[in-house]
């Protein structure tokens, strides 16, 4: 008869209707059910589970009772999370917690492939299993999405601030190493700061330039110092007589004589390894405030608004003289090419002149003549790698940064600086450009070009910056302001890495072309 009874009960545990009554609760599913306040009860699952697990039921203790478990004390700060993972206060691990894992689930998926892989009888036909599998799809959504023992979530992440400072011994750090910074370093204080008594506070004279022999030339009033800027050393090269004063300066290419323009209409040529006058050029009729040099040509413009060309070199020295602007001329330079000859006035006018063919002079009419600033163009500088892209400021009612291509016509680009543009000046190191500003700022902009990003901004001058001249090595940009100070910027000191990269290749090229001969 005992086997009658195990078939009876084999027969009732495999019905799909009626709840399982025999034998004790499993293990997990009292876990489960005090985890989770509601529990996913799947008949076909229960039937499943108990045919597995009813061969090895649940031991009982002495006298069928359970030992109590001892309860587990909770850190004040611990919390249980969503995912089923407990983080402790100090947030320096994850402890997984399984007791919000759904076995059912788990256990009728692994029944699941089970039975697709070897389909047995009629209740593990395919038809049969897709039925069943539908079935629990209805009752507990998308199942083949679900990984059997796995966390719904991630382990949380740690607390900003926290490190592991082991992590640096043994492992690789995912990310990114500092790159080196692109930008170099700008000393925002003048490195040298020079008094300049009596330096006239006038927009448009051109009171400084230095010689490509490293001697920085300065007017104060009537009189004319020299400053060797490799010892130090300075010198008186004249003083003018009266009530006559110094109104521009201009070195020659080779840095062997200097021009000057004089409030008497006269231009005088000084001979400076001598310091002794070699002639005086007349040809104006007003004060000369702008001197430009092309080769053996000089170029003066004055407050007539006449441009002179001089030829040095002849007796007639005048060689071309035009009415070039309707105020005085306070911005003259030539192109480094030698091909065209930027003119800027106080009539808020920037003419564009071409050079006579064969000749260093320019010829007498303009082949542009732009009228978008909107007042005086005193600062006017041409581009060193382009030859022919020409950078001009306006006054204070302006305070814009133009960029021309002189050779067909067009204007660049256009930049408000939001202060009187005094003075312009190209790095020769850098594809950057300087700028000296009046009213209201009285400071240095370094820009980039041709994005026009400020790089820097250099304060220190407590009155307009009137006046900006270039070391011959580049590297540094001398300011000359109306508080009667000469200030020294390195703006433009070379990389390192750059100019050895420099000297190698000219060493190789020069390897090279002593193999060749």
């Amino acid at each position: 008869m005992s086997q009658f009874a195990f078939m009876n009960d084999l027969k009732t545990c495999l019905k799909m209707d009626d709840p399982i009554t025999n034998g004790s609760v499993p293990r997990w599913q009292k876990k489960a059910l005090e985890s989770s306040s509601s529990s996913i009860n799947i008949s076909l699952n229960a039937s499943k589970t108990k045919a597995s697990t009813s061969l090895k039921p649940k031991t009982p203790t002495k006298n069928n009772i359970t030992p109590k478990k001892t309860p587990k004390k909770t850190p004040k700060k611990s919390s249980a999370n969503r995912c089923g993972a407990t983080t402790p206060s100090a947030s320096d691990r994850f402890i997984p917690n399984r007791s919000a894992t759904d076995f059912e689930l788990n256990h009728f998926k692994m029944i699941q492939q089970q039975q697709q892989k070897q389909p047995t009888d009629e209740l593990t036909s395919p038809s049969q299993i897709e039925k069943q599998r539908v079935m629990a799809g209805n009752l507990c959504g998308d199942i083949d999405n679900k990984r059997v023992l796995s966390f719904q979530t991630k382990a949380p992440p740690p607390p900003e601030g926290h490190q592991n400072s082991l992590k640096v011994v043994y492992s690789h750090s995912k990310t990114t190493p500092c790159l080196k910074s692109s930008s170099r370093y700008i000393p925002q204080t003048p490195d040298r700061i020079l008094d300049a008594p009596d330096i006239m506070d006038d927009y448009y004279l051109n009171l400084i330039d230095w010689s490509s022999t490293n001697m920085l030339a300065v007017a104060l009033n009537s009189s004319v110092y020299f400053w060797n800027a490799g010892t130090g050393a300075i010198e008186q090269l004249l003083t003018l007589e009266g009530s006559d004063y110094v109104c521009s300066l201009a070195w020659t290419q080779d840095g062997a004589h200097l021009a000057v323009g004089t409030s008497m209409s006269t231009t005088q040529l000084w001979d400076c390894t001598t310091l002794r006058r070699l002639r005086v050029m007349d040809g104006h009729v007003a004060r000369v405030c702008s001197l430009s040099w092309n080769q053996y040509v000089l170029s003066s413009g004055s407050r007539s608004g006449h441009i002179v060309h001089h030829d040095v070199r002849q007796r007639d020295h005048a060689v071309a003289t035009f009415a070039a602007h309707s105020q005085e001329v306070c911005g003259l330079k030539w192109s480094p090419d030698g091909r065209y000859l930027a003119s800027g006035a106080n009539d808020n006018v920037l003419n564009i002149w071409p050079s006579v063919p064969g000749q260093m002079y320019s010829e007498g009419q303009p082949i542009y003549s732009f009228s978008q600033h909107q007042a005086a163009v005193k600062a006017v500088a041409w581009c060193p790698w382009q030859p022919s892209v020409l950078a001009s400021g306006g006054g204070t009612a302006d305070r814009c940064i133009r960029f021309w291509n002189c050779n067909t016509g067009v204007c660049l680009n256009t930049v408000d600086t939001k202060s009187q543009v005094c003075a312009l000046l190209w790095s020769t190191t850098y594809k950057e450009i300087v700028s000296g500003h009046g009213y209201a700022n009285n400071q240095l902009i370094l820009w980039k070009y041709p994005t026009m990003n400020k790089i820097a901004e250099l304060s220190g001058h407590t009155a307009r910056v009137l006046h900006l001249s270039m070391s011959p090595d580049g590297s540094t940009v001398l300011s000359a302001g109306a508080d009667e100070t000469l200030r020294l910027w390195k703006c433009f000191i070379p990389d390192p890495a750059k100019k050895k990269e420099t000297t190698e290749t000219k060493v190789a090229t020069s390897i090279l072309q002593g193999l060749l001969r």
